[in-house]
């Protein structure tokens, strides 16, 4: 048989195959919404992660540097005392105006916050900020009210922080361990991780929790992205210092590791024993639709038509079903968890950040693709049965 002719059985069977589906719509359909099931709660858990990882690492430029003690893989961990600060002020490559470098040092506290509508106590990041902070991250404005002033105790809050906990409404009053801190901004940074902090003037912060005139860490603007490696050498050969040098966005998308790990294999692991319930069921529907077609199988080997066309037409079927419902689980996670809004915990500062599940393009053709995958394994055991059906036994039922 030339290879025109077996292509040309191959399409008959494969059509006459898929426009039998609605004879045998009930098991057809239970085998598509399994699957989308699969696939819905797939992307829904990575969503979670995508989200975070998009929060984090959207946070910044890279011409914004982290500077903290050297050994320290987070602010929490890190300390600088006043003359190091001064010195790191200092450093070649920093971009400067009239009033100074563009550099702010800051203070990371964390404190108790209940979260709106479940009253549970969160663990919501207080920043200490310097006078040249906005210029440091000139993504971050104030869009409601204005900024605090220095001094003073107040605090301008990030838009998904006042979102998510209580006691953070513009013009109110947060009491604090023994002082209270007036609301008087509302701030964005497009949808970054400075969304989930509270920013008060830095030395206020000393003041409130006796922390003296250390700081955690230090946030300077380059003159350039260029300007990294002068500006890290000039700190890092200076003995004075022990410091290490680090791009914004590097540092917070280190931070997105663990959670995104963690949500990531927990995902696998759901989807796995959810997709071996959708591999059994497309096995279940595609096995019975052989039983179904046994005598039609029967008379087109009859008739001439070779094992192929009939093994193709069965996984062709199996296919087009798992991948509607590939589309249709797609579609629920899309319209369920795109943009939902959440708080999770940073295990590296141990505090709350609010971030949206972002379901991606990428996300739907992994989905789809795991459907397409089931369907296939799914297929492959009955349409190797459907190509070995006895042609006279068969034959005799009719």
């Amino acid at each position: 048989m030339t290879l025109w002719n077996q292509l040309l059985q191959i399409g008959s069977v494969t059509l006459f195959s898929l426009r039998t589906i609605p004879q045998r719509r009930g098991a057809s359909a239970a085998a598509v919404f399994g699957i989308a099931g699969v696939v819905a709660v797939l992307v829904g858990v990575l969503s979670i992660a995508q989200g975070f990882r998009a929060s984090m690492v959207r946070t910044g430029s890279p011409e914004t540097v982290i500077v903290m003690r050297s050994g320290s893989d987070t602010e929490m961990m890190s300390g600088l005392a006043r003359e190091e600060v001064r010195l790191i002020l200092d450093g070649a490559g920093l971009r400067r105006n009239a009033e100074g470098p563009l550099a702010s040092p800051e203070l990371f506290v964390v404190i108790n916050l209940p979260k709106r509508g479940t009253g549970t106590d969160a663990n919501v990041p207080l920043r200490g900020v310097g006078s040249a902070a906005f210029g440091v991250r000139p993504e971050v404005r104030v869009t409601q009210g204005r900024s605090f002033e220095p001094g003073r105790n107040e605090i301008v809050v990030g838009r998904a922080a006042a979102r998510e906990f209580a006691g953070l409404d513009l013009n109110a009053t947060l009491r604090v361990g023994a002082s209270d801190w007036k609301v008087v901004g509302i701030f964005e940074d497009g949808g970054g991780i400075s969304e989930s902090e509270i920013w008060t003037d830095a030395h206020v912060l000393q003041s409130a929790y006796r922390r003296g005139e250390t700081y955690q860490s230090v946030y300077a603007r380059l003159e350039s992205p260029e300007a990294f490696l002068r500006f890290k050498d000039s700190l890092t050969s200076d003995p004075r210092l022990q410091v290490t040098v680090v791009r914004q966005p590097d540092y917070y998308a280190r931070q997105s590791e663990v959670l995104v790990r963690l949500v990531t294999g927990l995902g696998g692991v759901i989807s796995a024993l959810m997709g071996a319930g959708a591999l059994f069921g497309a096995l279940n529907t595609m096995y019975n639709a052989v039983d179904v077609r046994t005598r039609e199988i029967a008379t087109l080997r009859a008739l001439g038509f070779s094992s192929l066309p009939v093994t193709v037409s069965v996984l062709a079927e199996s296919m087009a079903l798992s991948l509607a419902g590939g589309v249709i689980g797609g579609g629920v996670a899309y319209v369920a968890f795109d943009g939902f809004s959440a708080t999770t915990l940073n295990y590296q500062s141990f505090s709350q950040v609010a971030f949206a599940f972002a379901v991606t393009p990428g996300l739907l053709v992994r989905g789809i693709l795991y459907a397409a995958g089931l369907g296939l394994i799914g297929g492959l055991l009955p349409a190797l049965r459907a190509a070995r059906i006895p042609i006279a036994s068969a034959l005799r039922e009719l």
